[in-house]
């Protein structure tokens, strides 16, 4: 690593789903199939209409959506013209047939879809077709479209990839067709400079007979276009430059809990930047001070700074999210966003990576794992007759309770501690497993005397206690009954400061920093080296074909764990790991990691 700078202030579809014929996308909506954790939200942000929108489309789907159901969506459209469309791929439907139907080419739709391929190219997949006449994400390569008679028909002979210093002469004069034929073909060029990876429609040129080459004898299949439509990617190798976008200090240069949980995650960060550096791995770090402020992150993303890195990771302001993800498109940056859960640009943009798993994705791999861990069980979910902050979280486990056939009730347990309405709610043949309706601490300590005072009484009785990630705060307080109960909670962030790696971070950060991390959730400084050598080592190894080996960036994480998939084909990445922490009835803490 030559130097690291300091602060600068400078679902699988379901195949048996219904779909409808080919003419309903063409009376304005189309079809999708709602994917595992996918809500309303989610859905209408990935096609920017409204959720009423939805609801009036789909009766009673504001009540409950399912995985496999099939719900329609208005297309939308942008001022009066249309600059995109949505469409849902039809049996038999290939990619050759949608150019001629959209009069589109095959890089456009691939580029326009950066998760779509011959692999994934099936029935009830939802697509987007974007026009030509809109700029072209300049991942797409420069493979003409189609085929020579569907060129001719266009009036346009093939398409050209802008690079970095080309002129409107010198692609004129490669192309042996003068400047006027150029913009005339593209008349955007009129008002607007050239733009590195947008694409050109290049003319026949006046000299040049027209006469349409013979059609090939069969239309290029999927593979072949995809093929041809794909760039060439660079890997690994090569220099690194990432950029920090973090309020280290208030817009009056005070500190508070939120500036130093940020500096936690910096000094972290700068710790796995510093391991990578000893792997031979070479990189600059840029990090600046947004001081809390959406106008400093403008005044950076209108400057040249950010321009050249390869990935950016920030910002912790969601009012500044928007802008830096617009930017990250333009420029084809990465952006990673370590703290929201709340991230709508994810949806639709596929430079953007959001760490923090959104809840309803969260709680889809909770419900998931928890039937697979725990099967035909007895649940019994306890109250303590105040808190209600888990109802989302408990509304969708007693829906797939109920999905898969598995007994549940639920008891409220308050005054003088006693047993008998928990053995009353018991299958005391089966396994049970108890689920308080509060992640507090007060819930706990209201709820915990019940049942051990069951487990001490009746200790053949087969009990566990199953909660939530705010439970390994209260590890300390609680601990000798989490082990007696046989307890379980999930997170997606989850350490014990005795795994091995953990120990090693510790000491490093000690040795580093003269301080002990704050007792947070999660711990910010394991948090920013997690991210920080995931995507620096990714990006390492992998280069630009990162986001297709996702799944062989090899870390062992101390704190996070990784699971990146893309929301749909034209959107971002989002971070679907969850954990089960066991502390079992033998005295052993087990992290459970689901693949």
């Amino acid at each position: 690593m030559n130097r690291i700078y300091p602060f600068m202030l400078a679902v699988a579809l379901s195949a048996t789903a219904a779909f409808l014929p080919l003419q309903a996308q063409e009376t304005g909506y189309f079809l999708h199939t709602v994917g595992k954790g996918q809500s309303l939200y989610s859905i209408a942000s990935m096609y920017h209409v409204s959720i009423d929108d939805i609801v009036r489309l789909n009766p009673g789907s504001d009540a409950k959506i399912r995985a496999g159901q099939a719900l329609k969506i208005p297309q939308a459209a942008t001022d009066n013209t249309r600059q995109k469309q949505f469409h849902t791929i039809q049996a038999g439907e290939t990619l050759y047939q949608l150019t001629v139907k959209y009069q589109v080419s095959a890089p456009a739709i691939c580029a326009a879809n950066p998760g779509l391929s011959a692999n994934n190219f099936r029935i009830g997949q939802v697509i987007v077709i974007p026009s030509e006449t809109a700029s072209a994400p300049t991942a797409a390569a420069t493979t003409e479209p189609s085929t020579p008679a569907a060129r001719q028909d266009r009036g346009w002979k093939t398409m050209h990839k802008v690079e970095k210093k080309e002129t409107i002469f010198s692609i004129s004069r490669q192309y042996g067709i003068t400047q006027e034929e150029l913009m005339a073909a593209n008349p955007e060029l009129r008002t607007n400079k050239l733009k590195k990876g947008s694409f050109l429609f290049i003319p026949y040129a006046k000299s040049e007979s027209p006469a349409a080459p013979a059609a090939p004898a069969a239309a290029p299949t999927n593979e072949e276009l995809f093929n041809q439509s794909r760039p060439a990617v660079a890997h690994g190798g090569k220099h690194l430059k990432a950029a920090l976008l973090l309020p280290f200090t208030g817009a009056n240069g005070s500190k508070d809990e939120e500036q130093v949980r940020m500096l936690e995650f910096y000094e972290g960060f700068l710790l796995a930047a510093d391991s990578l550096k000893r792997q031979g791995v070479s990189m600059d770090i840029y990090t600046y001070d947004t001081k809390g402020s959406q106008q400093v992150v403008k005044q950076l993303i209108a400057g040249p700074q950010l321009k050249e890195m390869d990935v950016v990771f920030g910002p912790n302001q969601t009012e500044a999210t928007q802008a830096l993800a617009e930017f990250a498109r333009k420029n084809q940056t990465r952006l990673v966003v370590p703290f929201a859960n709340k991230v709508e640009e994810v949806f639709s943009n596929p430079y953007v990576y959001q760490v923090n798993t959104p809840q309803s994705y969260l709680y889809s791999e909770v419900y998931e794992h928890f039937i697979r861990r725990f099967g035909k069980t007895n649940v019994v979910f306890l109250s303590d007759g105040a808190s209600k902050e888990k109802d989302e979280f408990l509304k969708g486990m007693k829906e797939e309770l109920k999905a898969n056939g598995i007994a549940f009730r639920q008891v409220q347990l308050d005054g003088e501690v006693d047993g008998t309405k928990v053995i009353a709610a018991m299958d005391t043949l089966r396994q049970n497993v108890f689920i308080p309706t509060s992640g507090s601490n007060t819930a706990l300590i209201r709820l915990l005397p019940h049942l051990t005072l069951v487990r001490r009484e009746h200790p053949n009785f087969d009990m566990h206690l199953f909660g939530y990630p705010e439970w390994q705060t209260y590890t300390n307080e609680h601990l000798a009954s989490f082990y007696e109960l046989d307890t379980y909670f999930y997170s997606s962030f989850y350490t014990n400061n005795l795994f091995p790696e953990a120990v090693r971070f510790i000491y490093n950060y000690r040795r580093w920093y003269s301080k002990d991390m704050r007792n947070t959730f999660p711990k910010y400084g394991m948090l920013g080296f997690d991210i920080g050598y995931f995507f620096l080592k990714g990006l390492t190894e992998q280069g630009n074909k990162l986001e297709e080996q996702l799944d062989q960036v090899r870390v062992v994480p101390i704190q996070t764990g990784f699971k990146f998939e893309r929301v749909n084909n034209w959107g971002g990445f989002i971070n679907r790991k969850v954990f089960f922490v066991h502390f079992t009835n033998d005295y052993e803490l087990v992290k459970l990691d689901f693949e």
